[in-house]
């Protein structure tokens, strides 16, 4: 026998009571009400497997219903039921999301094998989100790379408000990976199975950037032929981010406050009041606290937006997960390119450790790319990175001739190897654990640098 719970929406009080007792009788669990006003309030206090919808109603349509509940309760499905049937209707029904189309009166038969369909693709539709949860979960934090102690507390701050309704800003460098914190939080989130909207705010004009967060009615200005989703509304139920944040107008600061606010707006050019439930996650580039003190940025917004701040470090300060980093783009690469290269040399290694990366992650990636494409053999070498990189970390010749890239490599090493080591008070066993190395590594890199000597100086 069929379980589950349904929602019967007719205002034919007779037709209502007759089809509900016989679904009880059936297995089901039923409740029944005689509008759109009515089920709308059912819906805000109880989740329903299905809901029957009459599409003639006396204070609404079935078409109405459909797309409030696609909206607001996706994991809710709808059939459609009418006492005047014709093929066009059928159609309209499909496409606006109804699972069936049904013309009373009703056969049991008929009916019984719709709710079943119902089911077994809600079943589906849950054993799928299932399966991404635990994917997610064997995966990490959404196989973003990082093994250095700040991209760990990154994760734990992932981890801990993931599922909460706050704002979180995202900070750090261009190229850092701010979208990628941004998926990774929508993932790991009760809303992983709605949409992730992404809007670069600062690749738009202010009315154009307008339109595209809100939408616009047919003729607010010229062009606007029909009428345009935003993409508040496009994100509904599930997750919008806002990119480049710190570039939004005056104008459009004081209309991003109010959403932030009560999640509601009114479309360019009309006047109807939009609600939505988004979570709202934000990134910049810039520092928004000197922005505020120049007053280019709202306080009362900035206050908003950074209830929870991630910040995300430059490539430069996590050194130790360059070589990880490196390497998971090559082997993403070789799967999509079939090339056979399989590592880089330590040379390699070294030159790109010793860059300052001012592009970080997003640079680092085009630089292997390149590489990749561009190399011969089955390592990849200092011959096949850009000549900027090994010129930038500190390639340089002497008044004798060329030094080795060994050589010409240790100045940078040792500088970094100093910089850690006076950050921890020159305690080896800290120092090296924060550059990943073991101990006997560190040491004879100390020895080989001379930083034995310039300990001693520095007491």
């Amino acid at each position: 026998m069929l379980q589950g719970s349904l929602l019967l929406v007719d205002d034919d009080r007779q037709v209502l009571e007759s089809m509900a007792d016989w679904l009880r009788s059936q297995g089901f669990q039923v409740d029944a009400v005689r509008g759109v006003a009515e089920a709308n309030e059912r819906l805000t206090r109880k989740s329903y497997d299905l809901l029957l919808v009459d599409i003639r109603l006396q204070d609404g349509d079935g078409f109405d219903l459909l797309e409030q509940v696609r909206r607001k309760h996706p994991e809710s499905q709808v059939i459609l039921i009418t006492g005047y049937g014709d093929p066009d209707g059928a159609v309209e029904a499909l496409r606006a999301g109804a699972l069936d189309y049904l013309t009373k009166p009703l056969i049991d038969d008929e009916l019984l094998m719709s709710i079943q369909r119902a089911f077994t693709q809600r079943q589906m539709l849950e054993e799928n989100t299932q399966l991404r949860r635990e994917l997610d979960k064997r995966t990490g934090v959404d196989n973003i790379v990082g093994h250095d102690p700040q991209m760990r507390r990154v994760f734990e701050v992932i981890d801990s408000v993931a599922d909460t309704r706050s704002t979180v800003l995202v900070t750090g460098e261009s190229g850092t990976g701010k979208s990628m914190i941004a998926r990774a939080i929508h993932r790991r989130s009760r809303r992983s199975g709605k949409p992730f909207i992404e809007v670069a705010c600062g690749a738009l004009p202010e009315n154009l950037l307008e339109s595209e967060l809100f939408g616009h009615v047919a003729g607010a200005f010229t062009g606007a032929t029909g009428n345009k989703t935003g993409k508040f509304m496009q994100a509904d139920g599930g997750t919008i981010f806002l990119d480049e944040i710190g570039t939004a107008s005056p104008a459009m600061q004081v209309k991003l406050l109010r959403v932030l606010q009560e999640l509601q707006f009114e479309q360019v050019g009309g006047n109807k009041t939009f609600k939505v439930d988004v979570r709202v996650i934000l990134a910049t580039n810039e520092d928004l606290s000197q922005a505020v003190a120049a007053g280019r940025f709202r306080q009362d917004l900035y206050y908003r937006i950074n209830v929870i701040n991630i910040e995300l470090p430059p490539l430069r300060s996590r050194r130790s997960d360059i070589p990880l980093l490196a390497q998971s783009f090559l082997n993403e690469l070789r799967e999509d390119t079939n090339r056979k290269v399989t590592g880089f040399t330590d040379e390699a290694i070294a030159a790109l450790e010793a860059y300052a990366w001012p592009g970080n992650i997003r640079e680092l990636q085009n630089v292997v790319e390149r590489a990749v494409l561009l190399g011969k053999a089955e390592l990849i070498a200092p011959s096949d990175l850009p000549r900027e990189l090994l010129s930038g970390g500190g390639v340089r010749a002497t008044r004798g001739g060329h030094r080795t890239l060994k050589e010409a490599l240790e100045e940078p090493e040792r500088q970094i190897i100093l910089e850690v080591l006076e950050a921890h008070a020159w305690n080896r066993n800290a120092t090296a654990d924060a550059l990943g190395v073991n101990r006997t590594t560190l040491y004879k890199k100390m020895k080989r640098l001379g930083l034995e000597d310039h300990e001693f100086a520095e007491r």
